[in-house]
């Protein structure tokens, strides 16, 4: 992926302040590149970046969130040299499209979208969009696809052999860690008070005692301080182990089917607590067989395929058109 080459903070400004018409004349006219005669100007990169870095910003922090921010806008910089190149090869390569397909995708888009002619043009109005840019991104698009599919076959089959050689190639994805169904009661112990955690002990042995005589686990969740709204009768279903505590986990992955636990110690920032794990069922950790994963490889490599072929059409038509980044 080729770097953003503009300073990042002006383009992370530029986004950040929604683009509103009054800024636009001071951010946003600098060209990126030139596509033939098309020019991609900051404002189209910030434009298309605009919603997906309100999530990154929720992300991440200081020096990733430069690093995703760079990459999220050089990607769309590619994404937008790519668009125009495919719009250039359909303008200089003798195809057509008649003005009554438009009018019919327009039509189709303003159902779908806004309903009627009314609210259409109101909200063009709020986004400063006139009817015919509306009408040329729908056109725009409508080629861009259309030229996609002629020279990117989605008719693409992949040979059971190279399904089996991706299987064998690659089973450390298809690992699946030890899972148990797990029921968990939870008593809070106060950070550094050992008086107060040998009475949380004390409780919790007199829980284990009543579940040892027969009392069961739901019954006993009770006691649990943990929200039982959230997990009736202390059930927290299906787990992956390796994504609890480590004293939770080695504790549950020592326990056979419908075995109950001692008493678990788990250290935290603010606070300590004492569990209680029964394992109601479990499963051990395994490698998909390959009857399970078929399709999900099958998918993976029609994707990387059609992204090859994609690369190198792009290649070719970058050959043939004049382009320049500054």
């Amino acid at each position: 992926m080729k770097r953003v080459p503009i300073l990042l903070g002006a383009m992370v400004a530029l986004v950040s302040a929604t683009l509103a018409r009054a800024q636009r004349a001071e951010l946003i006219d600098r060209i990126l590149v030139v596509v033939h005669d098309s020019v991609i100007t900051q404002h189209d990169v910030a434009s298309l970046s605009l919603g997906s870095l309100g999530t990154l910003q929720s992300q991440y922090r200081g020096a990733e969130f430069e690093r995703q921010a760079a990459q999220l806008f050089g990607n769309n910089q590619e994404k937008l040299v790519n668009e125009r190149l495919i719009l250039h090869e359909f303008a200089t390569a003798g195809y057509s499209l008649p003005e009554s397909v438009i009018d019919e995708l327009v039509r189709s888009r303003i159902r779908e979208r806004f309903g009627d002619e009314i609210t259409l043009t109101r909200s063009l109005e709020t986004m400063g969009m006139t009817k015919e840019k509306f009408r040329q991104e729908i056109r725009d698009t409508f080629i861009i696809r259309a030229l996609r599919e002629k020279n990117v076959s989605s008719e693409i089959i992949i040979s059971p052999h190279k399904i089996q050689i991706y299987y064998e190639q690659h089973t450390n994805d298809f690992k699946e860690s030890e899972r148990a169904k797990l029921r968990m009661i939870m008593i809070k112990a106060p950070k550094g008070d050992e008086t107060e955690r040998e009475r949380t002990r004390v409780k919790g042995r007199e829980i284990l005692t009543r579940l040892k005589e027969g009392a069961s686990f739901a019954e006993m969740s009770q006691y649990s301080q943990e929200n039982l709204r959230s997990f009736p009768g202390g059930e927290h279903g299906w787990m992956d182990l390796s994504s609890l505590a480590k004293e939770l986990a080695n504790a549950a992955s020592a326990l056979n089917q419908g075995q109950i636990s001692d008493l678990v110690e788990t250290q935290g920032d603010t606070e300590d607590a004492i569990w209680i794990i029964q394992a109601e069922e479990k499963k051990p950790a395994h490698v998909k067989p390959l009857s399970e994963v078929r399709d999900q490889i099958d998918k993976k490599l029609k994707e990387d395929e059609q992204r090859r072929l994609e690369i190198a059409w792009i290649q070719k038509l970058k050959k043939k058109t004049y382009i320049k980044t500054f």
